[in-house]
């Protein structure tokens, strides 16, 4: 008959790793109240009522479009696009001004507010990287609201596709390889089934689901998967996991 795990065999079992890699936009950043509050911003300036969840199902059914049509580009510049699409769907004007207003928003998105905190601690047993969908210039700006934790980087703009494509994860363990980190010592942390947990347990990697969304129906701004997968470990915060990792 098996068992659940008790809190020291899952810390064992997380000290067996070297380095974790993360989903950065909507693990560590709430991407969903960074959307929120721009296109709310928005609304107000056109007098429009929009609904939070109305609004955050359309740019999730607007980023699953754009990924199939330009899945080349980094998500932020997605965000003009999925803009110009979820606009009328929403209420609201399709403008140039507002898409842009969307993307550079992502400067003002806010961290989770466990994980500046949690990526600290975290820092004292791993090596940290950034595996994510954004382009150079928002990471620059999401690591700085995160307290600069990574001690690598690896970005949509530096592979030439976006996640879920294996391509991301491929050339993230290419990268680490060369530093001695193997892929036999990766955890790859994340929210999103549909970006990352998915191609990663295909590829052989060990995951780590934060599901900041438990307890909520739907799966928010980002895209459904079309299954969801079981990972290896599974919280519903990054300060669990850091705490799971302490338990050693």
């Amino acid at each position: 008959m098996s068992r659940t795990p008790s809190a020291k065999d899952e810390a064992r079992r997380l000290a067996e790793y070297r380095w974790l890699s993360f989903d950065v936009v909507g693990t560590l950043i709430d991407f969903e109240r960074g959307i929120l509050d721009c296109l709310q911003e928005i609304a107000r300036t056109e007098g429009v009522a929009l609904s939070d969840e109305h609004a955050l199902a359309r740019f999730a059914a607007a980023e699953d479009e754009q990924q199939r049509l330009t899945p080349e580009l980094p998500f932020t510049q997605m965000l003009v696009p999925i803009y110009q699409r979820l606009a009328g769907e929403v209420g609201l004007p399709a403008t140039e001004e507002y898409a842009a207003a969307l993307r550079d928003s992502i400067r003002r998105w806010p961290a989770f507010p466990d994980a500046p905190a949690a990526l600290a601690r975290l820092g004292q047993h791993y090596r940290l990287v950034a595996l994510t969908n954004a382009d150079n210039w928002a990471l620059a700006q999401l690591a700085v609201t995160l307290g600069d934790p990574f001690d690598d980087t690896v970005t949509a703009e530096d592979v030439g596709v976006n996640k879920p494509d294996p391509q991301v994860f491929t050339y993230c363990a290419d990268r680490q390889r060369v530093q001695g980190y193997g892929r036999q010592d990766w955890l790859h942390v994340a929210q999103s089934q549909y970006h990352d947990l998915t191609t990663a347990s295909w590829l052989g990697v060990a995951t780590c689901w934060i599901e900041r969304r438990a307890g909520q129906d739907g799966f928010g701004a980002t895209p459904a998967p079309q299954q969801v997968v079981t990972p290896d470990h599974r919280f519903t915060s990054l300060a669990e996991l850091a705490d799971a990792v302490e338990q050693v």
